[in-house]
């Protein structure tokens, strides 16, 4: 939902309808692709083209094209473009299986006399980008996987643009501040497929520039997502990299601490120690006698719980600030304070609109993705929003503000 850094601004409708006709007809260009309906093993195949397309190994610097409804040679092939399909292509970006979620746009357009879908994609601000732990690149008209030296044009040329914050350099620290044997055994596995890993012949420094925890393999440094995944002490560098949990009881903050924990390190660990920490404290009502079967009913559910604190870390702050992430539980209701307001698309007006999002760290929604923490980008607050409706909880409240969100939850009657 939110980012920090300098992003270029991308004009959301690049070609005109003459230009797109053009492209179509022009059976020699490696930005074109042309797929005559969305089955069968086209979804597969398109998302690989999505994911060449962004990673923009010869650096066109302008979009690619596919088409949905025409034939290899140009012509069309007769599609019927309905909201259903339009709907399974925007789902290409926030499906979590490209990641970092690509940029790109999807439309209906009438070409050469019959309906056409549209999907045109942006070359990426932070590549390598992954489809299912797969860097696929365009070679000249057909897609493949990129090799070292393709991953290491790709590193530099990510090195050399306005890179999100997460993607910095932390300048005094180290590889002795990130958990290597973490890297290994945990997250690159998760990361990328098994059998590229078995025929991966690339370095650990070359590994770890790859998945971004450093800047390159001839800059070692580690990177703020780095640390934020493998340090051994994060907050060491990112002071407010860490969560305040405080269980109250009372309905204020002067009331007296039932449990007050501070949960710091890699941040897997602490969404693992968090889920913890509220099942801990989240009851369940038991009532045996509005029907023939016990009912039981948590004070909130899990799920809702687990989306937003996982929110909450994904689209902090954290430069600028040493705030921490809190969760205050109180007698009447749960307040999960994220530092840092809404970013780039996402406002304080049209915050927690289905389908609007926005990302302050798109690399760290990446790895948390890898790291299981996140199935699909967006869905986080519909999610919450529909658990709680499940459960019989009051809606969700939210309280946005220019330097912090705060979700509002309320527990079951």
């Amino acid at each position: 939902m939110r980012s920090a850094g300098v992003e270029a601004v991308k004009p959301l409708n690049p070609y005109t309808d003459k230009e797109l006709e053009n492209l179509l007809a022009d059976l020699e260009s490696d930005q074109v692709e042309r797929k005559e309906t969305f089955s069968g093993d086209a979804p597969t195949k398109v998302r690989e083209v999505v994911c060449a397309f962004a990673n923009d190994l010869p650096n066109y610097q302008r979009p690619g094209v596919i088409f949905i409804g025409a034939h290899d040679d140009g012509r069309p092939s007769g599609l019927r473009v309905t909201d259903e399909l339009l709907r399974q292509l925007a789902d290409i970006k926030t499906d979590g299986n490209i990641v970092p979620p690509p940029t790109l746009t999807v439309a209906k357009r009438t070409l050469c006399g019959q309906e056409m879908a549209v999907i045109t994609v942006w070359p990426a601000d932070s590549p390598p980008v992954r489809y299912k732990g797969r860097i696929f690149i365009r070679i000249g008209p057909r897609r493949g996987l990129a090799s070292a030296q393709d991953e290491r044009i790709l590193n530099e040329k990510r090195r050399h643009r306005d890179r999100p914050y997460d993607l910095r350099p932390v300048q005094d620290a180290s590889l002795d501040d990130l958990d290597l044997v973490r890297f290994e055994t945990e997250y690159l596995p998760a990361a990328v497929a098994p059998e590229i890993l078995a025929a991966n012949d690339r370095t650990l420094a070359q590994r770890l520039a790859a998945t971004k925890m450093i800047v390159t393999t001839d800059e070692p440094t580690p990177t703020v997502l780095g640390l934020l995944v493998l340090g051994k002490d994060p907050c060491r560098y990112l002071p407010g990299a860490y969560v305040q949990f405080l269980r109250l009881a009372g309905t204020d903050l002067a009331a007296t601490v039932i449990d007050e924990t501070q949960l710091a390190g890699p941040v897997a660990d602490i969404l693992r120690r968090l889920d913890e920490k509220l099942a801990a404290h989240n009851r369940t009502r038991v009532d045996f006698t509005s029907g023939p079967r016990e009912q039981r009913t948590a004070l909130y559910p899990m799920e809702a719980l687990q989306q937003l604190t996982r929110n909450a870390l994904m689209h902090r702050t954290y430069e600028g600030t040493n705030a921490p992430v809190r969760v205050n539980w109180f007698d009447d209701r749960i307040e999960i304070v994220s530092p840092g307001g809404p970013y780039g698309e996402v406002t304080t007006r049209n915050f927690g609109t289905p389908g609007l999002t926005d990302y302050r760290n798109p690399n760290l929604a990446e790895a948390m993705r890898v790291l299981g923490f996140v199935q699909k980008f967006g869905s986080g607050i519909a999610v919450a929003r529909q658990a709680m409706q499940r459960n019989g909880n009051p809606p969700i409240e939210f309280r946005v503000d220019d330097g912090y969100v705060v979700a509002v939850l309320k527990p079951a009657p």
